[in-house]
């Protein structure tokens, strides 16, 4: 059999020079693809870790998967880009994002596995590769478009100016004939010229990167775009038995149409009714006001997304579909994520702090000839046209938009506000400057990871079972599909975590060494298959399932079976978790190298200060019972997390005083070279 998964080249690009180079994909395959590659390229050629995101010598790279172009489900069609990132605080980390779509399938058809740029350029240009041939072009005439518009245009400069809705003549791809296939490109905004901290990349309509502030740091590159088109194929080691596993996964784990047993359409709750086999979140746009039709990437079988009739907001979900959910207006809403996706701004970093900006006008801190002063019209906040302004004032850096270009953290930094609003939770961004996803002193998992990481996490897999099936069912009155016990049950066997309280959210669950190795398990997992074999997290890991008899998912046989499929070798689940901890651990090296210590990792005040208020339902062990709990009234104990952070930090074969990777630890998995690294910069744990 074969190998297959790989095109045998990653293009490097240095902007400065503009010269290219072709660097064998052989040299970083034991990384796997993805972060695990992009990764490993970082630590080769980026010299001095201690660079600040916006030097010329950062290096963004965008990189596809083994699994890229091939049709493994759910796993097509995505894009890790990393780098040093310049959104979080104190420090930007060596972080990541990633973007779905056909991009990264597209880059391997034109025979690349992946993109590397360093460099800065004194002038706009683009990337233009077709079928292998490179060439960096002005894109003068591109600086200043949205990002809609600057694929378009690149289309058309691409097929020879022809209308993106027509034929075009394809012999410069290919041997003759015509084709409607445009290229694939990611770019982007007028928010990314300007270096902001919160500028996202975006490619087609809602496929975008959004953490880390990578639109930032190409715009300070001078990179408006990356384009690609290619008619090549990727190897694939068993073609047949990849289709066999594709429709087996289809029939066994997907969406039925015909007796949907999970998403099945609930009365008033428009949340349901979309592809995902995940209770509780189909589009949250999607509705009786806003017809649509499923939409996803490339070779995936939930499509998740939508594309909808007006032409607002298309491929847009999740965060993006919240934003602005204040207007009350459903068209005002979608016309405000489409501006967002154009002007090539993070919707993250906005989707609270939009909210938390009019908390301070409300408060009389924030407004014309206030302390924080801002022309715009705050008295219209619910409105399409305060949204319109406030949007461009960040991407043009005007008004209070020259603070917020830096990041909501960052601008609250700027008007002295920060610590006492994170002390008080009315900023609530629980570590690194990023906002709180889940409640960080509940779903422990995530904030854990997220701390002990470089950004929020933002992986789904075990939240969904956990957080959203009890959530949902106890909205709508059905009954949870599985009890709590149960679920607890086969979280532990799928992961290979074993233990059930591993997913015991009680006040003393959260601190006990189970949970410290499901949050180990999430790291690794996640390492590997979600972010460098590139399975999307919107459906992997599949750790439960309603269409089974004894109710198991996916998880954890299916990945193995693809791997084999696509790859051609046999991968243990044991060993691809020991790949993810590798990877995991040269990441945690480049943080030390970076200023990682110890003392840093500590959340934000109202975590330890601030009890929860609201209703969360959790798995929780009660008097010892399995229930599904509200978890009212919790907060994070300062000395019981310090406890667990060492016993967490020991787990992992850090240095418990610094949290620094020792030498065992990192020798054990095959890292010699970089605790020699560590070792001369005197950051080596003991």
């Amino acid at each position: 059999m074969a190998k297959g998964g790989y095109v045998g080249k990653i293009l490097y690009v240095n902007l400065t020079d503009k010269t290219t180079e072709e660097i064998p994909t052989a040299d970083y395959e034991q990384w796997g693809g993805g972060h695990g590659i992009g990764q490993a390229l970082f630590w080769d050629r980026v010299a001095d870790k201690t660079i600040d995101g916006y030097d010329p010598d950062n290096l963004v790279t965008f990189m596809t998967s083994p699994m890229c172009g091939t049709g493994a489900p759910s796993a097509t069609g995505r894009t890790e880009i990393q780098g040093i990132g310049i959104q979080q605080y104190p420090i930007g980390w060596y972080t990541r994002s990633n973007f779905g779509g056909r991009w990264s399938a597209m880059l391997k058809y034109a025979g690349f596995d992946g993109v590397a740029v360093q460099g800065q350029s004194e002038t706009p240009v683009w990337i233009n590769i077709i079928n292998g041939k490179v060439t960096i072009e002005d894109a003068t005439d591109l600086w200043g478009l949205d990002t809609h518009e600057t694929q378009e245009e690149i289309w058309k400069l691409v097929t020879g100016n022809v209308d993106v809705r027509d034929w075009w003549d394809a012999s410069s791809v290919r041997d003759g004939g015509r084709t409607t296939a445009k290229p694939a490109v990611v770019c982007i905004g007028p928010a990314g010229e300007q270096g902001n901290r919160n500028a996202c990349v975006l490619h087609d309509s809602g496929n975008s990167g959004g953490q880390g502030g990578f639109g930032g740091i190409l715009g300070v590159k001078g990179l408006k775009a990356i384009s690609v088109i290619g008619t090549g194929s990727v190897p694939v080691a068993d073609p047949a038995a990849l289709m066999d596993i594709r429709m087996e996964l289809k029939e066994t784990h997907g969406y039925n149409v015909d007796d949907p047993k999970v998403e099945a359409p609930v009365p008033g709750v428009p949340m349901f009714g979309i592809n995902t086999n995940q209770p509780g979140y189909g589009h949250l746009l999607w509705g009786p006001n806003a017809p649509a039709r499923p939409q996803g990437c490339m070779g995936c079988f939930k499509n998740c997304r939508a594309n909808f009739s007006s032409g607002l907001a298309n491929g847009d979900i999740c965060v993006e579909g919240l934003f602005w959910a204040a207007s009350g207006d459903l068209n005002d809403q979608m016309a405000a994520i489409t501006l967002l996706d154009r002007l090539g701004i993070n919707a993250y970093d906005l989707i609270n702090g939009h909210g938390y900006l009019h908390s301070l006008y409300k408060m009389g801190i924030l407004g014309p000839g206030k302390q924080i002063h801002s022309e715009l019209p705050w008295e219209e906040y619910a409105t399409y046209g305060f949204i319109d302004k406030l949007l461009h004032a960040i991407a043009e850096g005007t008004d209070i938009g020259a603070d917020l270009k830096d990041g909501v953290t960052r601008a609250a930094v700027k008007w002295g506000r920060y610590e006492e609003d994170i002390a008080s939770g009315l900023l609530n961004r629980p570590q690194w400057g990023y906002q709180e996803h889940y409640d960080p002193r509940l779903e422990v998992e995530w904030s854990y990871g997220s701390l002990f990481g470089d950004r929020d996490i933002n992986e789904h897999g075990v939240n969904w079972w956990v957080h959203w099936m009890p959530l949902v069912t106890a909205a709508t009155g059905v009954a949870p599909h599985f009890s709590a016990e149960r679920l607890t049950e086969l979280l532990a066997e799928a992961t290979g975590v074993g233990d059930p309280d591993g997913w015991d959210y009680s006040p003393e669950g959260i601190y006990a060494d189970p949970k410290l190795k499901a949050v180990a398990w999430h790291r690794h997992y996640s390492r590997f298959w979600i972010q460098s074999m590139l399975f999307c997290d919107w459906a992997w890991p599949m750790l439960a399932s309603v269409n089974t008899e004894d109710n198991k998912g996916a998880t954890p046989d299916f990945e193995v079976r693809i791997y084999k499929a696509v790859v051609g070798e046999d991968l243990s689940y044991e060993d691809s978790l020991e790949m993810g901890r590798k990877i995991w651990n040269l990441g945690r090296a480049i943080w030390t190298l970076q200023g990682r210590h110890r003392d840093l990792e500590v959340f934000s005040g109202y975590v330890y200060d601030v009890p929860t208020s609201a209703p969360y339902h959790l798995p929780a062990k009660e008097n010892g019972e399995w229930t599904f709990s509200i978890c009212m009234n919790r907060s994070l104990d300062r000395e019981k997390f310090e406890d667990t952070k060492t016993r967490f930090y020991k787990l992992e074969g850090w240095d418990p005083a610094t949290g620094w990777p020792t030498r065992a630890g990192l020798s054990e998995l095959g890292l010699d070279h970089v605790a020699d690294e560590l070792d001369k910069n005197g950051k080596l744990g003991a």
